[in-house]
């Protein structure tokens, strides 16, 4: 009799172990789940027109949740007139505090100008873009051809935001990371390689980027020597976009 009542007992103590197990690990999925990282939401505001010569101002809020992003990676202006992306500049912004980054600029021509902010906090990365009217607009060129017979500009909504390596070595494996996104949306599922040359090479490489989270596309590389190399990220998908962008990098 005392010895089934000790496995009684015994099954008890198992079965209320158990429970409590089950009780624990329902909570942490709970908790898990209640934990869910939120996307980070970046407000872009700039003027929508502006006399040549005129100072504006460049304003980007970077918000998570309801928290304010004061401790962002990047902030940084990307500026082109409209049919000119290759003729890109950028400037940094100032870290003015409660998620808010600005910057200045001025046009010393008619046009129209895209300005894009690049956004990385947080391992994540956003590049809202807006465009400004610069005295009388100016005569629109997006989408001519260029020389070469390629396309100015991409798609509508489509964006690239290529991550140049710091100082990249000779005989050192370098990370090529591209951020894509369709209509302020990370770009996913998306076919992206990198085509690699040194200008004095006829030879050109191939590497394929694999897909990240977040519409990143990431891939080794390393360069055998030193010198100016070109990179054009080409990027296709299932529904005939194809889109490409040509970079220069100097390696050490």
């Amino acid at each position: 009799m005392k010895k089934t009542s000790w496995l009684i007992n015994a099954g008890m103590v198992l079965m209320l172990a158990a429970c409590g197990t089950n009780k624990e690990n329902a909570a942490e999925q709970e908790t898990s789940e209640s934990e869910e990282i939120l996307p980070i939401a970046v407000e872009l505001t700039v003027p929508e027109k502006a006399d040549v010569n005129e100072s504006i101002v460049l304003e980007t809020i970077v918000k998570q949740g309801d928290d304010l992003v004061d401790d962002a990676n990047e902030v940084v202006y990307e500026i082109w007139e409209e049919g000119k992306k290759e003729e890109s500049h950028k400037i940094d912004s100032s870290n003015e505090g409660k998620g808010l980054y600005k910057a200045e600029t001025a046009f010393d021509h008619d046009g129209k100008f895209h300005i894009q902010v690049h956004v990385t906090a947080r391992d994540m990365h956003t590049m809202p873009e807006k465009v400004v009217t610069v005295g009388d607009g100016g005569k629109s060129t997006e989408g001519e051809s260029s020389e070469n017979g390629h396309q100015h500009g991409h798609a509508e909504g489509f964006a690239m935001h290529f991550m140049e390596p710091d100082s990249p070595e000779a005989g050192k494996n370098v990370e090529l990371l591209t951020h894509l996104q369709m209509k302020d949306k990370p770009f996913e599922k998306a076919d992206v390689r990198y085509e690699i040359w040194k200008e004095t090479d006829e030879k050109h490489e191939w590497v394929d980027a694999k897909e990240g989270t977040n519409g990143e596309y990431q891939a080794s590389f390393t360069f055998r020597e030193s010198g100016t190399f070109t990179i054009v990220i080409h990027v296709k998908d299932a529904d005939g976009l194809h889109e490409h962008e040509e970079k220069t990098i100097i390696v050490k």
